[in-house]
């Protein structure tokens, strides 16, 4: 039970950030900000947290609760390809919704800078261990290419979808980021369907 509450102390704080973030600005955020409206204490925050900045990393806790969401009311008849593509839009959905590109960007830019714990890369996320069940199945099933390991794919595709982001970043947000995956996504996928497969499954 006090590991349940943990969790949820630490969970409030960072959804409370978040929401802030996207709402006032990330400048405009205080400490006493994100308390007041998570509901917690300095002492929770300063506890988990070493300062705003330490905030930043989180982003990747958002983005597996988003997948988690997702998993719930994905259809389980699409192939393994299709969720790939449902999954990526939906999370590319939200960024473009709800995270500012100033944020996806600090993030991005903190993540090439740090020197211990990179959060978009950890293995232990619920990103990657989605994709790696995605991607497996969709070997079992004939529908991926076996010549490549499980590993090689979720690792192209998670580079895939963080050129994406960086490029948007790059770009200022000058074109849609949803509208450019859907476009582009579908087609990088293909190189990975099993061969003799169609896109329709047959």
């Amino acid at each position: 039970m006090p590991r349940k509450n943990t969790r949820n102390t630490k969970g409030r704080i960072i959804s409370a950030a978040w929401k802030l973030f996207y709402e006032q600005g990330y400048e405009e955020t205080t400490v006493e900000d994100i308390v007041f409206e998570s509901e917690t204490s300095k002492g929770s925050f300063y506890h988990y947290f070493d300062g705003k900045d330490a905030l930043l990393g989180t982003l990747a806790n958002v983005f597996d609760e988003k997948y988690e969401q997702l998993t719930a009311v994905m259809d389980p008849s699409l192939d393994a390809m299709e969720k790939l593509v449902y999954l990526n839009h939906e999370l590319f959905a939200m960024i473009d919704g709800g995270v500012s590109m100033d944020l996806l960007a600090r993030l991005l830019s903190t993540q090439l800078l740090a020197r211990g714990e990179k959060h978009l890369l950890d293995r232990n996320r619920i990103y990657f261990k989605l994709l790696r069940k995605i991607i497996s199945q969709g070997q079992q099933a004939g529908q991926l290419r076996t010549d490549r390991t499980v590993n090689d794919i979720v690792k192209a595709y998670a580079l895939w979808e963080r050129a994406l982001l960086y490029d948007w970043c790059l770009c200022g947000g000058e074109y849609s980021l949803v509208a450019y995956t859907d476009s582009v996504t579908p087609m990088f996928l293909e190189s990975y369907r099993a061969p003799g497969r169609k896109a329709d499954g047959t």
